[in-house]
C-alpha cells in the first residue's frame, strides 16, 4: 500500500512539471490532425482505385 500512495505521489508531482497546451494550441492541432488524416485518407483511396483499375487491365 505504501509503494501505491508513494507512486501516485511521484506521479502527481510530475504532473505539475507538465506544459499544457493552451486552447489555441490544442484547436490548431486537432485541426491539423483532422487535415491530416482527410488528405491521407484521400491518397489512399486515389492509390487503391488506381492499382485496382491497373490490376484489372491487366487481368483481362
Amino acid at each position: 500500500m505504501n509503494k501505491i500512495k508513494s507512486y501516485l505521489e511521484s506521479v502527481l508531482e510530475e504532473m505539475k512539471k507538465v506544459s499544457w497546451p493552451s486552447w489555441l494550441e490544442l484547436k490548431g492541432s486537432t485541426w491539423m490532425v483532422v487535415g491530416l488524416t482527410i488528405f491521407l485518407a484521400a491518397v489512399v483511396f486515389v492509390y487503391d482505385k488506381v492499382m485496382n483499375t491497373g490490376l484489372g487491365w491487366i487481368l483481362q
